[in-house]
């Protein structure tokens, strides 16, 4: 059984959704759960996915709906810390073109580094 982690910070017109581990089919109903709760008056929902490393059709199609609900509210879904795997998908499937992908709301940029000598 695969295990999710799911944090939820509520702010006033903003929510965070921070999800570590596999987003598929075992763990669709979790997070179908956690995505269910965000305010209706949230017009900013964040979801860091630096935590997941899985993602299959199930977890994208929880993003495409959100992205909708989010939408027709007047509101914005951005993704962040998207890994390796669920980027893939996104590209694959043409969905990198509707959902919002922040790359660097969590990383700060590296200093150069200086060669060994």
């Amino acid at each position: 059984m695969n295990v999710l982690g799911v944090t939820t910070q509520h702010h006033p017109t903003r929510t965070v959704i921070t999800v570590a581990g596999d987003m598929d089919l075992q763990t669709h109903p979790q997070l179908a759960q956690a995505a269910s709760l965000v305010p209706e008056h949230c017009t900013s929902l964040e979801m860091d996915l630096s935590g997941v490393s899985f993602m299959d059709s199930s977890g994208l199609n929880l993003l495409l709906l959100l992205r909708r609900r989010l939408q027709a509210q007047g509101g914005r879904l951005t993704l962040t810390g998207l890994r390796h795997q669920p980027r893939h998908l996104l590209a694959l499937t043409g969905t990198d073109r509707l959902l919002t992908a922040d790359t660097a709301a969590h990383h700060r940029p590296q200093a150069p580094r200086r060669p060994r000598g």
